[in-house]
C-alpha cells in the first residue's frame, strides 16, 4: 500500500518548519510596520531596524515615492498585460535595459520579474546536459536551485577557496572533454550571509587556463560597491571578465525586479530561452518607471553611497572595538558571531527586541553549523550615530547574559513550562 503524501509532510515539516508553532510571527514571518526606515514598529514598539536591505535609503525617498505614485496613477498595476514576448513589451522596458547595461559596462541587459526566479531560469537556459557547472558552496539558494535543475554534471568548491576551485575546475575540464560541453563557473559578488566578496579577480585570472565562462550574482554589490555603485566587478577591476552579470532591484534599488547583462548575443539568447520570462507576465509599469528613477539617483547622487559607507565603517569599527567577531566581511553586511544553541538564540533575540529595542536578523542551524549564532546587520544611509551607539550597547548587554548562561536558563524554563 502506498503512503499518503501528506502523511510524510505532517510527520516532518522540515528543519525550519518544525519550529513554526514556536517561531512564527516573531522569529520568522515577523511583522515590521510603518515606513521603511532606520526605526520601525515591531510587536507594538519602536525598534532600531537592521534587517532591511534598503542600503541607499531609497524606499521612502520623496522623489521615489512621487515617481512610483504617478506611474501607478497613469498605468495602474496591470499594464502592460501579458509576457514580454507576446504583448507585454514597452519602450520603457527597453529604456531600463539600455540604462542598466550602460551602468554596469555591458553591451545589453534583460529585465526579469524577480531575482530568485530569474537566476534559476538563467542557469537552466545557459547550460545543457553536456555542460559542466562549477560553483561556490555558499552561493545563494537561487543559484543552488538553478544548479539542481541542471541535467549534467556539477562540481562545488569550498567557499572562496581557490585551491578547491582549481581542483574542481580540473575535474570539470576532464568531464567536458568527454561530453563535448562547456563550463560555467558561478560565484556571488557579495556573499549575503557573511559579507565577504567573491574571489572574482582570482577566478577571472584562471579563465584562459581553463576556458570557462563566469556568471556572477551581484545582488548585494550593485549600488554599494565599485565606482558609482557599479558593483563588485568594478570594485575588483574585473567587470569585463564577468560574462553574465546579474543584479536585483530588491536591495539598493528598493524595488522589485532584476536584470542580466552581458554580450548582446548572449543576452538575446536569454531573452528567447528563459522560460520563467517567456511564460510570465511582464514587469508592471510602476516598477519599471520606478526603477528608472532609482537608477538615475544612484548615478547622480554619490552622496547616498558615501553616507552608507560612513555608517558601515562606524558600525563595524564600533562593534570590533567592543570586542565582537565580525568575521571577514569586506562589505556593508555586518555579521556578529556568537556561540550558543537555537533555544538560547530565541531567548536572546526576544530580549534584544523587547528590552533593548533592536531588531536584526538571526541566523542559526541548519543555515550555519550547530553552536553558532549570527546576528546579521544591514546598515543603510538612514541610520544615525545614535542607532549605532544604542545597538553596540545592546549587543554588549546580550553578550554578557549569553556568557553568563542567562538565556540557557530562560530556554530551559520555557521548555519545562511546555
Amino acid at each position: 500500500m502506498t503512503k499518503d503524501l501528506f502523511e510524510r509532510i505532517r510527520e516532518d515539516k522540515g528543519p525550519l518548519g518544525n519550529w513554526a508553532e514556536k517561531a512564527e510571527g516573531y522569529y520568522v514571518f515577523p511583522k515590521l510596520e510603518g515606513p521603511i526606515s532606520n526605526r520601525m514598529s515591531f510587536n507594538g514598539k519602536k525598534v532600531v531596524t537592521w534587517s532591511i536591505n534598503d542600503y541607499l535609503g531609497l524606499a521612502n525617498h520623496p522623489e521615489v515615492l512621487k515617481v512610483d505614485g504617478e506611474a501607478a496613477m497613469e498605468h495602474g498595476m496591470a499594464y502592460p498585460m501579458g509576457a514580454r514576448m507576446m504583448s507585454g513589451h514597452t519602450v520603457f522596458h527597453e529604456q531600463l535595459e539600455r540604462e542598466c547595461a550602460e551602468f554596469v559596462g555591458k553591451e545589453a541587459s534583460y529585465l526579469v520579474n524577480f531575482g530568485y526566479q530569474g537566476m534559476v531560469s538563467a542557469i537552466d537556459a545557459l547550460v545543457n546536459k553536456n555542460d559542466i557547472i562549477v560553483y561556490d558552496v555558499d552561493t545563494h539558494a537561487c543559484i543552488i536551485d538553478g544548479v539542481r535543475l541542471h541535467p549534467g554534471k556539477r562540481f562545488v568548491y569550498k567557499h572562496n577557496d581557490m585551491e578547491s576551485f582549481e581542483k574542481n575546475m580540473k575535474r570539470a575540464v576532464r568531464m567536458a572533454e568527454k561530453t563535448g560541453g562547456g563550463i560555467l563557473a558561478i560565484s556571488e559578488g557579495v556573499f549575503g550571509m557573511r559579507g565577504e566578496q567573491g574571489r572574482l579577480k582570482e577566478i577571472a585570472a584562471l579563465k584562459k587556463k581553463y576556458n570557462f565562462r563566469l556568471l556572477v550574482d551581484d545582488a548585494h554589490g550593485f549600488g554599494t560597491l565599485g565606482e558609482g555603485g557599479r558593483g563588485t566587478g568594478y570594485e575588483q577591476g574585473v567587470q569585463d571578465d564577468i560574462d553574465v552579470y546579474f543584479a536585483t532591484f530588491a536591495k539598493s534599488m528598493a524595488g522589485i525586479g532584476a536584470f542580466f547583462a552581458g554580450d548582446k548575443d548572449i543576452v538575446q539568447y536569454l531573452q528567447y530561452n528563459m522560460r520563467s520570462q517567456m511564460f510570465a507576465k511582464s514587469l508592471p509599469m510602476p516598477m519599471v518607471k520606478g526603477a528608472l528613477k532609482r537608477l538615475d539617483m544612484i548615478r547622480t547622487m554619490p552622496e547616498l553611497k558615501d553616507k552608507l559607507w560612513e555608517n558601515t565603517r562606524a558600525l563595524q569599527s564600533g562593534l570590533r572595538a567592543a570586542g565582537f567577531d565580525l568575521g571577514t566581511t569586506k562589505t556593508c553586511i555586518t555579521p556578529v558571531y556568537l556561540k550558543g544553541d537555537v533555544p538560547e538564540a530565541m531567548a536572546l533575540v526576544q530580549d534584544l527586541r523587547e528590552n533593548y529595542g533592536v531588531f536584526c536578523s538571526i541566523v542559526v542551524y541548519p543555515v550555519i553549523p550547530k553552536g553558532l549564532i549570527i546576528l546579521r546587520l544591514i546598515p543603510t544611509t538612514t541610520h544615525t550615530q545614535d542607532d549605532i551607539d544604542e545597538t553596540i550597547n545592546a549587543f554588549s548587554g546580550i553578550r554578557s547574559k549569553l556568557e553568563e548562561g542567562v538565556y540557557k536558563q530562560i530556554a530551559a524554563a520555557n521548555m519545562a513550562a511546555e
